[in-house]
C-alpha cells in the first residue's frame, strides 16, 4: 500500500512548483489526498490526518492538531520559509521533520541580487530613463558617478542559502567578501572563504552591501538609522531577503538625501503604496518583489521536495529542503510583507 500524503499547497500552484514530470514522480510515489490549486477544506484534511505520512503544505493553518496525526513523519513546505504557529518542540519529541524549501530560491534570488548590483553602480536603468527622455549624454558624460564592480569590498549580512549562492557569482569579479552573521561561527565563515566582521565594521567598509537574511524575531529593524548612517556616500546596499530587517523609514530619507544608493527587491508594504516616498528616490532602484517565482527556478521546489519525500517514506534522511533546527526554529518569524490593509 502507498504512504498517503497530503499535498495543500495553495496559494502556491501546482503547476507552479511541480513540472508535469516531478508531478507523475509525486503521484507514482505516493497516494496524494488533495492534491488541487483550491485551499484544502479543514474537515477534510482532518480526515486525512491520521494515516498521512508526510503534509507538503504553503504555511501551517491547520491549529493544534499534530496529536491527531498518528503515521506523520515530515512537514514540507513551500512557501519560502518555515511554518509559523506550529508546534515545534511536538514535532521534535515525535521524530517529525519540519522542512522548507526555502533553497530552491537561493539561486534566483542570487542571480537577481548580482544584477541589482551591476545595474546600481553601473545605473544602467537610470541611463535607459535618460534615453527614453531624450537627455541622455554618451561615453565619458553618461558615466559620471559609476564604478565598476570589480575589485570592490563587499559584505553580505545574512550568509545562508542565497548568500551560499550568490557568493560563486561574485567570485570573477575579484571582489574581497566580509560577512557579518550571528547564527555562525566566525570559523565556519572563513571556511567559506569570507571574513567575519562585526556589522558596523562591515557597513562603513563595504563598497556593496548584500542584506540577505532571514527574518527573524531578533533582527526586525535591526539596520537603524544610526547603522544607516555608516554606510559610505556612493555605496549600494542591495536589499533582497525582506524588509523586515531595515528601518524602512530612516533608509527611504537617507536614500533620498543622497547619502548612498539602494537596489531594493521588498518593501514593509506589498504591494507599495503608489504615494511611498522611496519611488521618488533618483539613487533607488526599484523592482516589484521580483528576485524568485521564475518559471525556470520554481519547479526546482517541487523537485526538491519529491527528492526529499522520496527519502522520507523510506525512512532515510532528508538531503535538499532546509531542515528546522531547534536551536532556531522558535527564532525564525513570517517571510511574508504586510498588505496595505494590514498596515
Amino acid at each position: 500500500m502507498q504512504s498517503k500524503v497530503i499535498v495543500d499547497t495553495n496559494f502556491r500552484r501546482m503547476d507552479e512548483i511541480f513540472s508535469p514530470a516531478d508531478q507523475q514522480r509525486l503521484h507514482g510515489l505516493v497516494d496524494v489526498v488533495w492534491g488541487q490549486d483550491e485551499r484544502m477544506p479543514r474537515a477534510e484534511f482532518l480526515r486525512a490526518l491520521p494515516q498521512a505520512e508526510a503534509i507538503i503544505c504553503a504555511g501551517w493553518r491547520y491549529g493544534d492538531v499534530l496529536d491527531r496525526a498518528e503515521n506523520l513523519r515530515a512537514i514540507m513546505d513551500v512557501s519560502g520559509g518555515f511554518p509559523q504557529d506550529l508546534d515545534y518542540e511536538a514535532c521534535y519529541r515525535r521524530r517529525i521533520r519540519v522542512l522548507s524549501a526555502a533553497p530552491g530560491f537561493a539561486r534566483q534570488v542570487a542571480e537577481f541580487s548580482l544584477g541589482l548590483a551591476i545595474a546600481s553602480c553601473r545605473e544602467i536603468a537610470y541611463g535607459d530613463r535618460l534615453m527614453r527622455a531624450g537627455q541622455e549624454q554618451y561615453l565619458w558624460d553618461g558615466n559620471v558617478g559609476t564604478y565598476l564592480l570589480y575589485d570592490q569590498p563587499v559584505g553580505i549580512i545574512g550568509y545562508g542559502s542565497i548568500a551560499r549562492a550568490l557568493h560563486p557569482l561574485l567570485a570573477p569579479f575579484g571582489v574581497t567578501i566580509s560577512a557579518y552573521d550571528p547564527w555562525l561561527g566566525d570559523g565556519y565563515l572563513r571556511r567559506q572563504g569570507v571574513e567575519p566582521l562585526p556589522l558596523e565594521q562591515l557597513l562603513a567598509t563595504s563598497r556593496f552591501i548584500f542584506v540577505l537574511a532571514v527574518p527573524s524575531r531578533e533582527n526586525r529593524a535591526m539596520l537603524t538609522r544610526e547603522l544607516l548612517e555608516l554606510i559610505r556616500p556612493g555605496a549600494v546596499l542591495i536589499l533582497s531577503s525582506r524588509a523586515h530587517v531595515v528601518d524602512f523609514d530612516a533608509l527611504t530619507e537617507l536614500v533620498l538625501a543622497g547619502r548612498f544608493k539602494l537596489a531594493t527587491d521588498v518593501f514593509p508594504i506589498e504591494p507599495l503604496p503608489a504615494d511611498h516616498p522611496i519611488r521618488g528616490a533618483e539613487g533607488a532602484l526599484l523592482s516589484a518583489h521580483r528576485a524568485g517565482s521564475v518559471d525556470q527556478g520554481m519547479v526546482e521546489l517541487g523537485e526538491m521536495v519529491v527528492d526529499d519525500l522520496e527519502a522520507v517514506i523510506q525512512s532515510l534522511p532528508p538531503r535538499r529542503l532546509q531542515m528546522a533546527e531547534p536551536e532556531l526554529s522558535l527564532r525564525y518569524t513570517s517571510n511574508r510583507a504586510k498588505a496595505p490593509e494590514d498596515s
